[in-house]
Parts: C-alpha cells; structure tokens; sequence
C-alpha cells in the first residue's frame, strides 16, 4: 500500500480509451491511492469508446489541483474535448508548476500541448501526433514510456503496463 493517502485527479470526458481511463485507476487503487474521476459535471456517465461507462465524482469546478498529488489524462477522442475546459488546462498547469506527478497516454498529450507545459520536455504519445508534440516544443520518442520529472508518457494501451508502474513510482516519491 506505497500509496496510502496519495490522491490523484483522473479526468474524463466521453470517448476516452476504455484500458487508458480503468487500468491505471484500478492499479493505482491497488496501491492504496484515492483516485477521483472528475468531468466537466458530477455525477455523470460518461461512455468509453468501446461502450465501457465511467461515472464522475466531482466536476471540474468542485476540486482544486492543490488538494490532489498528480494527475492521469486518459487518451482515446477524449482529449480533444478535455482541452477545450480552461478548468482543465489550470489543473494540469498547476501540476506541472508544483512537479507533481502528470500521467499521459496516447492522445492525453493534446492537453499537456493546450496547457503549454511540453517546451523542452521530453515524452512519448501515440505516433499520430508525434508532429503535434514536436511543434509544441518537446522531444518525441518512439518508447513504451517516457519519464521526463514528473511527465509520465506512453504510446497506447499494449505500455499500460510499464507506464503505470513508472507512475506509480513517481507518486510513490511525491
């Protein structure tokens, strides 16, 4: 239980990737970790790409970044839309000025690119928006994951299983 009282925002909006939002929710719960879903409303079904429901606890209006120790953006279509909510882009924002953990997986790095923290950086996502990562000022690499500080990046979900121990790990230091 390395995790014990960690607490960490996984966000969601409809058309995540089902095995990016619940593998690492589910391992880091395994872990002792309070992981909260928070959407753009509480309460509220959001449905997977391939059908699996996702139930918020808390819109992105009743937290803070400060009350959490990192964050996960799931991919999947989901975060074209999570980037559009000035909510969002401050929690990540906030995270990153506090080099607090921040997991992201496949397409998640649009947010990271929105919230304009990839300048130097180095990290992974899926190849099709490798460009993307590049012109936002980041190093890509063609790697299972990536560690760069507390940016935690992975390609798609065959590297859930090294991606999520390597943030496991970095929360565990937190």
């Amino acid at each position: 239980m390395r995790l014990k009282d960690k607490k960490v925002i996984a966000l969601v909006e409809h058309d995540f990737e089902d095995l990016e939002l619940w593998y690492p929710i589910l391992r880091l719960q395994e872990e002792g970790a309070q992981v909260d879903l928070v959407g753009e409303k509480a309460n509220y079904k959001y449905i997977g790409k391939y059908g699996v429901p996702a139930e918020s606890a808390y819109a992105f209006t009743d937290i803070q970044a400060a009350n959490y120790d990192a964050i996960l953006v799931p991919g999947g279509w989901a975060p074209d839309k999570l980037r559009r909510y000035p909510e969002v882009l401050e929690f990540v924002r906030d995270m990153d000025k506090a080099e607090k953990p921040i997991g992201q997986i496949c397409h998640a790095g649009w947010v990271l690119i929105s919230a304009n923290i990839l300048q130097g950086k180095h990290v992974t996502s899926t190849p099709g928006i490798k460009d993307d990562m590049t012109n936002a000022g980041a190093t890509w690499s063609n790697e299972a994951v990536v560690v760069d500080g507390h940016i935690i990046s992975s390609r798609r979900p065959p590297d859930l299983p090294p991606y999520v121990k390597a943030f496991a790990d970095k929360l565990a230091e937190a």
